[in-house]
C-alpha cells in the first residue's frame, strides 16, 4: 500500500504555534541544503515514524532521502533522540541529524 500525506501550512504567525495535528520538520547541517522546498509541517496519522515520513518524501525529494537513509543520520523527537520506527504524534517536533565529525 503507498505510503501518503497531506502538506499544510502552519497556523497563522500570529499564534506561533501548530496548526491542529501536525508535526513540525526540522533539517540540520547540510540536510537543510536537500530538504529545499520540503514543507515545514506534515499531517499527523495515527501510524507515522520517522521512517515512514523518510519514505513519504523519496518520491519528490530523491536526493534528500538518500541523505536521510545514511546510518550516521540521527532523529530527534522533541528534542530526545530516538530510533526509526518511534511514533510521532500531533504537535511533535521531529529534527533530523546529519552526521557530525569533530576535531
Amino acid at each position: 500500500m503507498p505510503l501518503s500525506c497531506s502538506i499544510k501550512p502552519a497556523a497563522s504567525p500570529a499564534t506561533g504555534l501548530l496548526g491542529l495535528n501536525m508535526i513540525k520538520l526540522l533539517f540540520f547541517g547540510r540536510l537543510g541544503d536537500f530538504a529545499e522546498g520540503v514543507a515545514p509541517n506534515i499531517e499527523a496519522r495515527a501510524d507515522l515514524t520517522p521512517a515512514k515520513i523518510r519514505d513519504l518524501l523519496a518520491a519528490d525529494h530523491p536526493a534528500l532521502f538518500a541523505e536521510l537513509s545514511q546510518p550516521q543520520v540521527l532523529i530527534s523527537l522533541n528534542q530526545m533522540i530516538v530510533g526509526w520506527e518511534q511514533p510521532v504524534f500531533d504537535g511533535a517536533e521531529l529534527a533530523f541529524l546529519p552526521p557530525v565529525t569533530g576535531g
